[in-house]
């Protein structure tokens, strides 16, 4: 289990995202003022934007390209702290993709969150020709969070990133597994001891960091939804207005599912109107120009919704397949025309609160890719969750309209595609037409953030408000969990040892808080595979760790077991331990056996009320 770091200067947030990652930090002071505003600052990372030149950049774009021989002159790689990089992360890898999609390595986070494929294998770039070298979503992972470790070492010389409290933040929908990888990536990438964030919560924190008065925006009842569309995902939150000791307080009281849904799906739509116009005229493109298509749609997406353009269309060019085309390429354009439609019909369609996503018709051999959402309205997937999340939370926590719609009273958008007005503009339309018809008044945006950074900033911030510099998103567990203990009792043919409950986490434990349970150790099976089950209750709300609950009947509900066998030496044996229990910050239950000589084992899943 991870511990605190008292000798750590810094806090450092990481943004570790789908299409752009980025880094900020703020100092740690124990005799800073608590109510003193954060300083919560960016770091600029140096990267190649050309070959040879080194630029800062306020953000890492996440993108990597794997040179051919020929590709670049030698030493024009280099970077300020490895004169013999191989490879290129960053601004100049997105360009030089732009060229050859073939040795581009994208959408790696994306890769990571896909079960339906080994996340370790050398996969990437997807779809790369013959001859070139493949990594894993993991490496590539591993790749930019390492430039970004690289970065604060060269700018910060006298404070090593290994020595400073860092958290890094993933999807609110991100499975154990995607989290693990996470994790294990950053270890392979010199990180030490980190800590993990969800996405929303850490934009939700940088609104309280740039809103010291936050408590004056909001009042007790009210709702808020942040919206976080990404380059790989949709993610949804609700975050309550509460009261704590007489004060204004936050809780976080429902994490919509896993959406593989977001600018790199918008991006494909465009490139597929930009193929049809191009097929219109005659000239049809083969799958390696299309995934050029794909990243030049992008970077034209990206220059026509900045704010302020006022551009009727961007071109795109693609390279040709031979030498009789002029010039060697295709030319063609994407028209704002086109965004806007697309995201109109496509993504952002006007539908009702009752409307939910459609499925689709699968076809029974697949080409491996990934999983995207099967309905790409990204309108009806904010209808469901808002639906069934008011039908699986206790009343009273969340503030609903007559029909039983949860009704957010505030929307708080974060991720790159909500950057164009346009997007903010139909979902907030969408959201007050559905409080409209709830007989309720249209919802409050809360607004002033910088959408690129906000991730990374609310994660330093967040880093000061566990040392008590700062309000915490409460988020406590809405149930007991307990643990079954095969009762020591002989052999009886026929009948089962009775199995007794062992409370491990009470019911409102915090997140990112941990409980030893006290005076008590059992014998753990390891060498062999064992079967760990696991029991809940809602009513139950009395149990403390430790407490043993014997003939429980119908009162706890059984989870799903786990079968798990726990490393040992060359036989199996049954170990004492006690029983250590962590809730993280992304609502993951650890649970950790404690051996007397100091061993560990852990045991986790997931504790957090989820909605479709």
């Amino acid at each position: 289990m991870s511990k605190k770091k008292p000798e750590a200067t810094y806090v450092i947030g990481i943004d570790l995202g789908t299409t752009n990652s980025a880094l900020a930090w703020a100092e740690r002071r124990a005799d800073a003022d608590p109510f003193a505003p954060a300083n919560v600052q960016l770091l600029p990372v140096p990267q190649l934007t050309n070959p040879g030149e080194v630029r800062d950049e306020d953000l890492l774009p996440s993108f990597l390209y794997l040179p051919g021989a020929s590709d670049f002159p030698a030493g024009s790689t280099a970077l300020p702290w490895d004169g013999e990089r191989k490879w290129v992360t960053g601004r100049l890898a997105q360009k030089r993709g732009v060229e050859n999609a073939g040795r581009l390595v994208s959408s790696a986070k994306s890769w990571l969150s896909h079960s339906g494929v080994d996340r370790t294998s050398a996969l990437l770039p997807f779809r790369a020709p013959e001859g070139v070298e493949k990594i894993s979503p993991v490496e590539a992972s591993r790749r930019y969070l390492e430039h970004l470790r690289e970065a604060w070492d060269a700018a910060m010389p006298d404070a090593p990133f290994t020595a400073q409290h860092v958290l890094v933040t993933v999807p609110a929908s991100f499975d154990a597994v995607a989290r693990e990888l996470t994790l294990e990536a950053a270890k392979q990438a010199g990180y030490g001891d980190i800590t993990l964030l969800e996405e929303p919560q850490a934009a939700f924190y940088a609104w309280i960091e740039r809103h010291p008065d936050w408590r004056e925006r909001v009042q007790l009842g009210d709702l808020i939804l942040v919206v976080d569309i990404g380059g790989g995902t949709t993610d949804f939150t609700l975050i309550a207005v509460t009261e704590q000791n007489g004060e204004l307080a936050l809780n976080r009281v429902a994490v919509g599912d896993h959406i593989l849904l977001g600018g790199d799906n918008i991006d494909l739509a465009l490139a597929g109107v930009v193929a049809q116009r191009l097929a219109a005229r005659g000239t049809r493109i083969d799958s390696r120009q299309h995934q050029q298509l794909w990243a030049n749609c992008r970077a034209a997406k990206e220059k026509l919704l900045e704010p302020g353009s006022a551009a009727a269309e961007h071109p795109v060019t693609i390279l040709g397949k031979g030498s009789g085309l002029v010039g060697g390429t295709i030319k063609a354009a994407l028209e704002r025309a086109d965004i806007e439609r697309v995201l109109r019909e496509g993504f952002l369609p006007e539908v009702s609160s009752s409307d939910m996503p459609a499925g689709q018709r699968r076809v029974g051999v697949q080409e491996l890719g990934l999983p995207y959402a099967a309905d790409a309205a990204i309108t009806r997937h904010l209808a469901r969750f808002l639906r069934q999340q008011a039908a699986g939370i206790e009343h009273g926590s969340v503030r609903r309209g007559p029909s039983g719609l949860a009704a957010p009273t505030h929307v708080l958008f974060n991720g790159g595609v909500l950057n164009a007005p346009l997007v903010r503009d139909r979902l907030l339309a969408t959201l007050d037409t559905w409080l409209a018809a709830e007989g309720l008044p249209k919802v409050k945006p809360l607004a002033g953030e910088d959408l690129m950074h906000a991730v990374s900033r609310g994660a330093a911030y967040y880093g000061l408000a566990r040392d008590g510099r700062g309000v915490r998103i409460r988020g406590g567990v809405p149930r007991t969990y307990y643990i079954g203990v095969e009762s020591a009792m002989p052999s009886i043919p026929g009948f089962p040892a009775p199995l007794k409950a062992l409370a491990v986490v009470p019911f409102g434990m915090e997140e990112g808080t941990e409980a030893r349970i006290p005076g008590r150790e059992f014998g753990l099976v390891i060498g062999q595979p064992a079967e760990f089950r696991f029991f809940t209750s809602a009513g139950r709300k009395n149990d403390q760790p430790g407490d043993l609950i014997e003939d429980f009947g119908d009162e706890l509900e059984e989870l799903s077991p786990m079968e798990v066998a726990f490393e040992a030496g060359e036989t199996s044996e049954v170990v004492p331990v006690s029983f250590e229990s962590v809730v993280t910050e992304t609502g993951v239950l650890q649970l950790w056996a404690v051996a007397r000589d100091g061993r560990k084992w852990k045991l986790e899943f997931n504790v957090r009320e989820r909605v479709a």
